[in-house]
């Protein structure tokens, strides 16, 4: 395409773009709303939705205020993921990594002066990872502005189903006539109801940018958030336990997530099961002392120096003054969270939600990002599709990572019966831990199927290195209808730790020994 005809073929874009938003606001004016569509909340899923409807015309305003935690954090535009979640955590999971790695380098050659001498500075890790979460708000910010979303910094409540108010630093009040609107405010991590919880603990609000050492640590909760930072917080070496209300990893595989403790055990992290705690005392050196009870009656205490609350999350629905729109929550109300039908549409046929302030559906960035996509093209493009929320992949970023997708081992055997399903399961050593001799202990997957005909795949379960990447193509083909005839027919990329679920042969129901002999026969 020559320089000229592109010139042509631009400025016709920009001339239908403009006569697009020309229409527009002739519509709106005639329906007197300032707005298609005005999204509430800056996270992944708000923003996707916002840049994906003004791709087809629409006029959009994102509202995004951050109310610091308890601690005093704060943080800039991008919502959970890019600041306290996803991004910031898998920062210092590699920087744990790394850690190891220095170790495991010196049996293949690698020498160092003072091995032993190597030791982890928590302010630079501190400051890299939050220059870079800066770098990603600034970019966040000026992409909505090329994008012409309006962006506004304030907390958005409803008025009414069409009219939403941003209150902005200076509490003054601007108010945003809407013809839809989008909830997607996400949510924040909870504190127990015992003393001292608010006054001295943090959350995964804090950690990222902790201005201190963390040192001792108490984590409490056995969620993938607690079992992630205790894992990257005794890769840096500190002294990390984990409390255990119930169970860990709770919806996960119960097979897999106690491998998953086992395996950090192994790494050195303490757990306190069946344990909650009572009170959290500041003593006079500004240490924590943390009283606590198992459920047996057992009282115990300790003194840590940074205590964790990662007990779960709730929505960020209370500032909404959702009554105002007519908008009800889930369970008639009492929930914190908000139903949706398959549309992502609330009670209210014009306000929507998408993200982790939905009932009962995965809270996950790229779950969000899709829906939120989906539902623009729904209401700005003619189309459709609607999000499919069954097998979606996860990865747990713990020492020893964990990814699955589908269905675990007792929800299939729940939904099916356990004589209609077969488990293909195999212990595997990978290339790279020969050498260092590392631990292979814990390195294992499995497939669980369908026992009938080609038995289709229900879910598949990986504990290894970089299980995040091994289970993303995997999940590709499982939704494609992934049975274990074509897993077995599948030739593997060797040598691979991928490669080893298209090695699986040996079932649960067979009772023989899923430990392999060698790597290469």
């Amino acid at each position: 395409m020559s320089l000229l005809v592109a010139r042509r073929v631009g400025n016709l874009i920009s001339v239908r773009y403009t006569r697009l938003l020309s229409t527009h606001t002739m519509l709106l004016a005639k329906e007197n709303f300032d707005y298609d569509l005005v999204v509430i909340g800056g996270g992944s899923g708000g923003l996707a939705c916002a840049k994906e409807a003004v791709q087809f015309g629409a006029k959009v305003a994102v509202l995004d205020f951050v109310k610091p935690s308890p601690r005093g954090t704060k943080w800039g535009l991008g919502g959970t993921c890019v600041n306290v979640g996803c991004i910031p955590k898998k920062l210092m999971h590699q920087a744990s990594l790394l850690g190891e790695a220095i170790h495991d380098a010196q049996p293949y050659g690698w020498k160092f002066a003072e091995p032993e001498s190597v030791k982890h500075d928590w302010a630079t890790l501190t400051e890299s990872v939050q220059n870079h979460i800066k770098s990603v708000n600034w970019v966040t910010r000026v992409d909505l502005r090329d994008k012409k979303v309006e962006y506004v910094n304030g907390l958005g409540y409803f008025k009414d189903a069409h009219n939403v108010v941003a209150v902005m630093k200076n509490q003054t009040e601007k108010v945003l006539s809407a013809k839809n609107v989008v909830i997607a405010v996400g949510g924040r991590p909870r504190y127990p109801n015992i003393p001292g919880a608010m006054e001295y603990g943090i959350t995964s609000d804090d950690i990222f940018s902790l201005p201190n050492e963390p040192g001792k640590t108490l984590v409490v909760g056995a969620g993938y958030i607690g079992l992630e930072c205790a894992g990257f917080l005794k890769g840096f070496g500190y002294d990390a336990t984990v409390m255990v209300r119930s169970i860990l990893l709770r919806g996960f595989d119960q097979q897999m997530a106690t491998m998953v403790g086992d395996a950090m055990v192994e790494k050195g992290v303490k757990f306190l099961h069946k344990t909650q705690p009572q009170s959290v005392e500041k003593q006079a050196d500004g240490r924590l002392l943390v009283k606590y009870r198992s459920d047996d009656g057992t009282e115990g205490s300790d003194v840590y120096d940074t205590v964790l609350f990662a007990i779960g999350r709730t929505a960020c629905t209370d500032d909404l003054k959702l009554d105002q729109a007519g908008v009800v929550t889930a369970e008639g109300g009492k929930s914190d969270k908000l139903d949706v039908d398959s549309f992502e549409a609330t009670n209210v046929p014009n306000i929507f939600a998408v993200g982790d302030v939905l009932y009962k559906r995965p809270e996950l960035t790229p779950v969000a990002i899709h829906a939120g996509r989906l539902l623009a093209r729904r209401l700005f493009n003619n189309q459709n599709d609607i999000m499919d929320y069954t097998d979606v992949a996860t990865t747990v970023f713990s020492p020893l990572e964990y990814g699955c997708v589908g269905m675990s081992e007792e929800d299939a055997e729940a939904k099916f019966g356990k004589d209609n399903i077969e488990v293909y399961h195999a212990y595997y050593k990978p290339t790279e831990f020969f050498v260092p001799q590392k631990s292979v202990r814990y390195c294992y997957l499995k497939a669980v199927a369908l026992l009938e005909g080609d038995q289709k795949v229900l879910g598949l379960h990986f504990l290894g290195p970089v299980a995040g990447e091994v289970i993303q193509g995997f999940a590709a083909a499982l939704k494609s209808g992934l049975t274990m005839k074509i897993l077995k027919n599948t030739v593997g990329i060797h040598p691979t730790v991928a490669e080893e679920f298209t090695r699986l042969l040996i079932t649960k129901s067979s009772g023989l020994d899923p430990t392999p002999a060698t790597c290469c026969s």
